[in-house]
């Protein structure tokens, strides 16, 4: 019979595992301009940015398969309800709310393996306050943030780059000076000792650079920048 104990003791052993699979991932950095959502992280092979749908985007950090999952069942969702209801109707609410459930329940089955992914997901507005970003954890849980998002496997973010992505925000940067900027806060990030750069840090990895565009007539919002 299991206890309390036991099940307590079993929730921290799968927590541990999971933390140790996606200590080793290069976070994503995402930001609100006034072109968009601007998102940057890199890879080695496999892409870690998509959309979702027309004004979503969704980044995952872990492993390939339960990512690929999770956007699948993004997708599948997000269009199932485009066409059921109408267009407007996908909201990221409404994704990461079909998505959390099975998650939580994933988590709590000791009989199948969890999911070993952290994810974000943004959804562009009319104005940049509208902007949405969302944390999903691997237990199901989520978080919401506003104007800029970090999704981390163990890296940190200090709080003086907190404060320039806070900057980044809600100032006048265009794409090209947001991406350096963004390219600055991931170096200090992943580097915080030596203080390299990001092309150093970056020499044997693939950036990748994603807009979500704001432009309602842009003919798709969705746009990678870098491969």
């Amino acid at each position: 019979m299991l206890t309390p104990y036991d099940w307590q003791e079993a929730i921290g052993h799968r927590i541990s595992y999971v933390q140790s699979r996606l200590a080793g991932g290069a976070p994503v950095l995402a930001v609100s301009l006034e072109e968009g959502v601007l998102a940057l992280t890199v890879r080695r092979q496999a892409r870690k940015i998509y959309e979702v749908y027309d004004r979503l985007l969704f980044a995952g950090l872990g492993q390939q398969s339960d990512i690929e999952s999770l956007r699948v069942a993004a997708i599948d969702f997000a269009h199932q309800e485009g066409y059921q209801r109408s267009e407007p109707d996908v909201t990221i609410q409404r994704v990461i709310s079909a998505l959390s459930t099975p998650m939580k329940r994933s988590f709590g089955d000791f009989n199948s393996s969890p999911f070993v992914v952290r994810s974000l997901f943004a959804e562009v507005g009319a104005e940049r306050s509208e902007d949405k970003f969302y944390l999903l954890d691997f237990d199901g849980d989520y978080s919401i943030r506003q104007g800029y998002a970090v999704l981390a496997g163990g890296q940190e973010v200090s709080g003086p780059d907190r404060e320039r992505l806070q900057a980044l925000s809600t100032g006048k940067a265009n794409i090209s000076e947001a991406q350096k900027e963004l390219e600055s806060i991931w170096a200090n990030a992943m580097d915080t000792e030596n203080g390299k750069s990001f092309a150093e840090l970056t020499k044997d990895l693939t950036p990748e650079v994603a807009l979500l565009s704001r432009d309602p007539q842009a003919q798709s919002r969705f746009r990678l920048l870098s491969s």
